[in-house]
């Protein structure tokens, strides 16, 4: 995972968490190369600056509503290698299907604004999505299980479990610590999802982890 030097594309309408954001970036060794209190710009700036990742607010002026998710999409239509993290003030999960629809691939995130708070978990996340990985917000993910059905029945318990964790970009060494299990075990469980899945085998793991969690968030095969 990069640990050092993104240079960031920063969009945000409340000036104090925007400053905020900046000083935290800079901190880790990170660096806002652009920092907006809109939407409008963000096309502009990233053409201009071609950051490692952009952060970006859902709501922003001038209606307030979802501006900055729109925005992203957008930009992931134009740039789709570029890393986008979403942040958003409440859970919305249509917010979350929205920006993975959009998709086909990683460096993607939709985080809470609390969680610039865990300010460790925050540049983590900043980080894993700037090095291609998806990260959604551990409490975005509760609410969409607790939402809707499984879209994958063919798992186990422990298996929709370790998907969860695989959704809040966890690596397997994390899911380890959280589940206190053996990494082989991790390794075992994430290996079944691949086939449940029915997810063959890439040039990277890395690919299929993206993969599946797409699937399992977006809810494809549910079942009726």
């Amino acid at each position: 995972m990069v640990s050092v030097g993104l240079r960031v594309v920063l969009a945000d309408d409340a000036v104090l968490l925007r400053e905020g954001l900046v000083a935290l970036l800079a901190r880790f060794g990170h660096e806002a190369v652009a920092v907006l209190g809109d939407a409008d710009g963000l096309a502009a700036a990233t053409r201009e600056h071609a950051p490692d990742v952009v952060v970006t607010d859902v709501r922003m002026p001038p209606t307030y509503t979802d501006e900055g998710l729109h925005a992203a999409i957008a930009l992931r239509r134009d740039h789709p290698r570029l890393p986008v993290l979403v942040l958003s003030q409440y859970v919305a999960t249509a917010y979350a299907d929205t920006i993975l629809a959009a998709t086909e691939s990683g460096g993607i995130g939709y985080l809470l604004k609390d969680r610039v708070l865990e300010v460790r978990d925050f540049v983590d996340a900043v980080e894993r999505v700037a090095a291609g990985g998806c990260v959604i917000d551990p409490e975005v993910v509760r609410h969409l299980l607790a939402r809707r059905r499984s879209p994958l029945g063919r798992l186990t318990p422990r298996e929709r479990e370790v998907l969860g964790l695989m959704a809040e970009g966890l690596s397997n060494a994390a899911i380890t610590r959280r589940l206190t299990v053996s990494e082989k075990v991790v390794g075992k469980h994430i290996n079944a999802i691949f086939t449940k899945l029915d997810l063959p085998p890439s040039n990277t793991d890395d690919h299929r982890r993206v993969r599946a969690v797409l699937a399992y968030l977006r809810g494809r095969g549910v079942e009726s």
